[in-house]
């Protein structure tokens, strides 16, 4: 079975990643908190942050894509309501991928927990709104 995809709810979906992250991580949110627990010092200039921008986007498709795809088998395995297996679906892989794999790598890197947390939190924000909006976007 190959999944059907709303490519138009995927990039919405990657969009959207990137203004949760822009809101997320602005200094008078949790960017200078983050800046401190991650010891990262401010981007100065707009050059310094095109590649992690490009990166952010390519990676944010191919998360959107995954997402859509395991929400179409999801629909297609259980029935019901497309949104409500999107957003089962996203926090089910959530859980058991990025979260799981954020704690690992953080405790063996001996991150501060509070980081840990930080990050954590905001892929959780962005793998719903992502799932929300592949959700109200089935395809066709």
């Amino acid at each position: 079975m190959v999944p059907e995809i709303n490519y138009l709810a995927v990039i919405a979906a990657t969009l959207s990643t990137m203004i949760v992250g822009s809101i997320w991580y602005t200094p008078k949110v949790f960017g200078t908190l983050w800046m401190r627990l991650a010891k990262v010092p401010p981007v100065t200039g707009t050059r310094a942050a095109i590649a992690p921008i490009i990166a952010t986007l390519i990676v944010s498709f191919v998360t959107a894509w995954v997402l859509a795809g395991s929400v179409y088998i999801s629909q297609q395995f259980y029935g019901g309501s497309f949104l409500g297996n999107a957003m089962i679906t996203g926090l089910v892989l959530f859980a058991g991928f990025t979260a799981a794999r954020f704690i690992t790598h953080d405790a063996f890197e001996r991150r501060p927990a509070p980081l840990t947390v930080l990050n954590i939190t905001h892929e959780l924000v962005t793998i719903v709104i992502m799932a929300f909006i592949i959700g109200i976007w089935p395809p066709a």
